[in-house]
């Protein structure tokens, strides 16, 4: 089999999968879950055999649409960046599939959902194999769908509705500023292919601003974070899935695909949005009681790194004029997206297994004592916190640290402001990790708490294994290729300054979890200081009070002023007022129908006599 045919298969067979299911198994929740983790087993093989197969930069493109001058073609660019996402895609969407097996055994819309996991794999594996922008585009709005079908699960809920909705929208501001960047991109270079785009183009900081904007949306970057918590909503498999490995990491991917239309403008915008979102979510997360909530802010602080990362990779302003190096921010970037993975989805996955044993409890402070109940998840729970806070040795202490020694040596505030934020990293997720598991049970769901079946568990202790040697060059040089070439590597003395930073913020705030707080049924934070509990709760709020604000007082009036104005001019004055004018002509020829042959005989001769003047040129 070429690398072209398995290509086609790995991104057909989820697609298959979902329409199968849709088409014949609808009512049959068993053998629905039965072809999506058998479609996603083979998917996920061949995705393996692509990527460590050696085969890169093989052409295939067809034309799909042509309209005169302007031609739409859906290709493949598999390079070593489209091989680490791939990977990435399959394994976790693999151990997500699995778990779901066990997790949602129960569920009357079973089928249902893998469906839209199957639709979800579908789509995600089109953006990591789009050759050009509108394919991308195209992939990136089926994203959107299938997260709203995933998200939206238990529709039946109003928050979960609401929440399904909340994504799709907020997502949708992101996607205009995107799209329109793509046609921008279009208008300057005449092409949007990845590959003529990286060989020559027109440099404009709107193009690149612009297509960040959709990487705002997808990977929940200020403003458009909100969607992200709520999201939380739809079953905990699919958060794992969308919201901690493949969906929000889309937008990272998609900046490092465009990395060649970057401007030193635009890279310091992306800069400081990301920074500006790491601290933020890491913030938020402080006060937060729902275990899932706790993890979704934890991976908006995280995208946040993410993209400082590959802010961070330009050149000094006046260095290099357009010459922009962000390699070392793409290397960083996706090194850290990789490690996230493995150890957000772990936790993500983990959770999922305590709210499973815990019959469907989310509240922290209602856990407790997990240590003994479910020792395995509490086992892989453990590496996958460790990671986070940035262990030494393990997957997330080497991808942050190529992301602070790239802040040290570019930018100093945003090197302290990210290490702060890692102080904060540290202590929500000790705080989480004591609360849970440690400490007596506080609840009746926790007393009686227990491990799931092998379907749950054999995912955990994989992500666990990633999430040790994710970080190691044997293996993310292997399965990067040039891309892992591109992290950089501190040397001498910023090596040691960076290694004790990592350590410090690392013990300042797992220590301060640990001293501060106590496994009981209420937050140390606010009982000690509530008002600086109350501010910290509050930042999450802020930003839906003003949205709310504005769709209740500015969008909605405004809205009602162009239903008045539709109303009376649209449908009144024209629609309304033509029709009555023609009822009026209607009204006086019906009137000349008389029945008398004298009166069609006086209407005869003055249509002679007009029609004589007219000819004789009297008009």
């Amino acid at each position: 089999m070429t690398p072209v045919h398995l290509a086609l298969l790995i991104l057909l067979l989820p697609l298959a999968s979902a329409a199968f299911i849709a088409l014949f198994l609808r009512r049959a929740g068993g053998l629905a879950s039965a072809v999506s983790v058998t479609a996603c087993t083979g998917l996920a093989v061949a995705a393996l055999a692509l990527a460590f197969g050696g085969e890169r930069n093989f052409p295939a493109s067809w034309e799909w649409l042509r309209l005169g001058g302007f031609s739409l073609s859906l290709g493949f660019k598999f390079d070593d960046l489209a091989a680490l996402m791939l990977v990435i895609v399959g394994v976790v969407g693999l151990c997500v599939h699995v778990f779901s097996l066990g997790y949602m055994h129960d569920d009357g819309a079973k089928a249902r959902y893998f469906g839209g996991l199957s639709v979800f794999m579908f789509s995600m594996l089109g953006i990591v194999f789009a050759d050009n922008l509108f394919m991308m585009f195209i992939f990136w709005e089926l994203v959107g769908f299938s997260s709203y079908l995933l998200i939206n699960h238990y529709c039946e809920k109003q928050s979960a509705a609401d929440a399904a909705k909340k994504a799709f929208i907020v997502n949708r501001v992101g996607d205009f500023g995107f799209l329109l960047g793509i046609v921008m991109c279009y208008w300057l270079n005449g092409t949007v292919n990845l590959t003529e785009l990286a060989a020559h183009h027109v440099y404009s900081s709107w193009v690149p601003l612009l297509l960040f904007c959709g990487a705002v949306g997808k990977s929940a970057q200020l403003p458009l974070q909100v969607w992200l918590p709520d999201a939380m909503e739809g079953p905990t498999p699919v958060s794992a899935l969308i919201h901690a490995a493949t969906m929000v990491a889309a937008g990272i991917y998609m900046l490092c695909r465009i990395e060649p239309v970057m401007t030193p403008t635009a890279l310091t915008v992306i800069m400081w949005t990301g920074t500006a979102t790491a601290l933020y979510a890491a913030l938020c997360a402080i006060t937060q009681r729902d275990i899932k909530k706790v993890l979704a802010y934890s991976t908006l602080s995280q995208l946040g790194y993410m993209v400082a990362a590959f802010g961070l990779g330009s050149l000094p302003s006046g260095q290099g004029d357009h010459k922009v190096l962000v390699a070392a921010g793409v290397g960083a970037a996706m090194f850290h997206l990789t490690t996230h993975a493995f150890f957000k989805a772990l936790m993500f996955l983990g959770s999922g297994s305590v709210i499973y044993g815990c019959h469907h409890e989310q509240d922290i402070f209602k856990m407790g004592g997990l240590k003994s109940k479910v020792p395995l998840t509490f086992a892989t729970f453990t590496i996958g916190v460790a990671a986070i806070i940035g262990l030494p040795f393990l997957a997330g202490f080497f991808s942050k640290d190529a992301i602070l020694y790239l802040a040290f040596a570019n930018n100093k505030a945003v090197f302290a402001l990210l290490a702060f934020t890692a102080v904060l990293t540290a202590l929500y997720m000790v705080r989480l990790w004591k609360i849970v598991f440690l400490g007596a049970p506080r609840s009746e769901e926790a007393s009686h708490a227990h491990e799931g079946g092998l379907s749950m568990t054999v995912p955990l202790v994989l992500l666990a294994v990633l999430s040790v040697v994710g970080g190691y060059g044997f293996f993310f040089e292997k399965l990067a290729g040039s891309v892992a070439h591109l992290v950089p590597e501190a040397g001498g003395s910023d090596h040691t300054v960076i290694f004790v930073v990592s350590l410090v913020v690392m013990t300042l705030g797992a220590g301060a979890a640990l001293l501060f707080y106590r496994a009981e049924t209420a937050d140390s934070l606010e009982q000690k200081s509530p008002g600086l509990f109350g501010a910290l709760s509050a930042l999450k709020e802020s930003f839906d009070a003003v949205y709310n604000y504005y769709v209740a007082k500015i969008q909605q009036r405004f809205a009602i002023l162009l239903n008045f104005l539709e109303q009376v001019a649209l449908a009144g004055l024209i629609i309304r007022g033509f029709s009555g004018l023609v009822g009026l002509f209607g009204i006086g020829a019906r009137a000349l129908h008389v029945g008398s042959l004298h009166a069609y005989v006086y209407w005869f001769l003055i249509g002679v006599v007009i029609l004589w003047a007219y000819a004789a040129g009297v008009f």
